[in-house]
């Protein structure tokens, strides 16, 4: 009994790994282990940590209908927002069983510092691709593949990059680009990925696309406009989760909405209080089951659930 315990709960092995090694069947195995919660052999413990809101996190998956939520307090003055629920996001990556064998990441300030902050050896031999264009108009400081590359370093595996722009000038480009057989490659690969971890970007003179190059200033006056709050994946949405401007979604590179509805772990990661209603958005339309934030933009997105 103990060795089964061992090998199920410390091991992470499956009913069926446990019955080949043991000469059991899976049945036995099954058995096995309930006696051991019974005996108090195994001893399962659910302890609320001090830094999360649980109650926060139980609301939001009822509301919206989510998988899992991560809600951290507010900072302290010496632990600023964005670092405290890239930690958490880290720690919530790390902790998802199964481990996935393929998984897929976004670039931006948040994920670096969710990459910065996600375990060593929190996998063994994920692939890590690409989920949206990395090339960026503008010479940046760092690299947009950085993300990619630190997830698959740290989970003992290898990245797949997408080397194209987020955004390009015409939408035929994005076509012909799409029918490329290395970018047609990586995309279909995104589609299969069993965790998709990406953050929510804020629609003003700071975000990561208009410093990047791939949206221009007058686009941006464009998008506030029409009533963007945001983006997800370089898709501009309102505060109602749609698509703000058609034809500049046209021209985007990257996972879409539908393709982001599809997969069973889709983790959304923003704070502050500028991305409160891209959050919002992003929970209205369903583009993501899994929500790491911080507690301010929780309460609103609860506060705003039922506007019209």
């Amino acid at each position: 009994m103990v060795q089964i315990a061992r090998m199920a709960y410390q091991q992470d092995r499956t009913m069926t790994e446990i019955a080949a090694e043991t000469g059991l069947n899976r049945w036995q195995v099954r058995r096995l282990l309930t006696e051991a919660r019974d005996l108090g052999v195994v001893r399962i413990e659910i302890v609320p940590r001090s830094h999360r809101k649980p109650d926060l996190e139980t609301a939001l998956t009822r509301e919206f209908g989510l998988r899992d939520a991560v809600v951290v307090p507010a900072a302290g003055d010496n632990a600023p927002l964005t670092e405290s629920v890239a930690q958490a996001a880290g720690q919530y990556v790390a902790a998802v069983k199964p481990r996935p064998r393929m998984a897929g990441v976004s670039w931006g300030r948040t994920m670096a510092a969710v990459a910065h902050w996600l375990p060593p050896n929190w996998s063994d031999g994920v692939e890590v691709v690409q989920i949206n264009g990395t090339v960026a108009p503008v010479p940046q400081a760092g690299g947009h593949n950085e993300v990619a590359e630190t997830f698959a370093r740290k989970g003992n595996g290898r990245f797949v990059p997408l080397p194209v722009p987020a955004i390009v000038g015409e939408r035929a480009t994005r076509e012909v680009l799409e029918k490329d057989r290395i970018v047609a490659d990586v995309l279909q690969r995104a589609r299969s990925a069993e965790l998709l971890c990406f953050s929510m970007g804020a629609l003003n003179e700071h975000s990561a696309l208009l410093l990047s190059g791939n949206i221009l200033h007058k686009e941006l006056d464009k998008l506030l406009r029409a009533g963007a709050v945001g983006d997800v994946l370089g898709r501009f949405i309102d505060r109602r989760g749609a698509i703000v401007d058609q034809e500049l979604d046209q021209r985007t590179i990257g996972l879409s909405f539908s393709e982001l509805k599809r997969c069973g772990r889709a983790v959304g990661i923003a704070c502050g209080a500028e991305k409160h209603d891209v959050v919002l958005g992003a929970l209205r339309a369903g583009l993501i089951n899994v929500l790491v934030t911080d507690e301010a933009t929780a309460t609103y997105a609860l506060e705003h659930v039922h506007d019209r």
